[in-house]
């Protein structure tokens, strides 16, 4: 009796390793990876069932989302640099977008901030010129208004420089009033 006991918490202890080795997170998302009728679960790395004792595993994020949001910063990371040359192109992707946007940027050099960010919303349409001015969304508080009111010129000032963008015909369809966000990052060292 006491052996059969043994015996069905092996299987069971060995059962439950082998579940929780067949559960682990894929890094790859799922269209990236193989699917067949035979799997155990469903296709997408994202399911939840009541007989699951882990968390649910959320779906892996793509690279840009639904909304486009872009980090620029006055002085890049040398691990960065590179992705602020700009393109000797017609734009044909988004990260062909985010590098001339990044290299239009000229932050102020009067009433600057060191640690000054600022955020703006705006979209293109085909023809690679604004829809509106940027929106502003947010800006570092306590900063006085003739500061924001410099950092939100220099914006307006730096993007009208680089307008018209040049989109291909599939970016320039593709991005056609979708809003775009961006964070300015004053990151010099002003010695203030």
């Amino acid at each position: 009796m006491w052996r059969a006991i043994l015996v069905i918490v092996l299987l069971a202890v060995s059962t439950a390793t082998a579940d929780a080795r067949r559960r682990q997170i894929n890094p790859i998302p799922f269209s990236h990876s193989p699917c067949s009728v035979l799997d155990v679960g469903p296709c997408t790395p994202s399911y939840c069932s009541v007989l699951d004792h882990g968390p649910c595993i959320p779906e892996i994020d793509y690279p840009y989302g639904e909304n486009l949001q872009l980090t620029i910063e006055s002085v890049p990371s040398d691990a960065d640099r590179a992705k602020y040359q700009r393109p000797d192109h017609d734009l044909d992707t988004i990260g062909d977008l985010f590098a001339e946007l990044r290299t239009c940027w000229s932050p102020p050099s009067d009433n600057a901030r060191t640690g000054m960010q600022m955020s703006v919303r705006f979209s293109f349409n085909r023809a690679g010129s604004l829809i509106g001015p940027p929106r502003l969304t947010f800006a570092t508080a306590s900063v006085p208004a003739d500061t924001r009111t410099t950092y939100l010129n220099a914006i307006k000032t730096s993007l009208n420089a680089c307008l018209p963008l040049k989109f291909t015909d599939g970016l320039g369809g593709a991005l056609a009033g979708r809003p775009i966000a961006i964070r300015y990052v004053d990151n010099r060292d002003l010695g203030k």
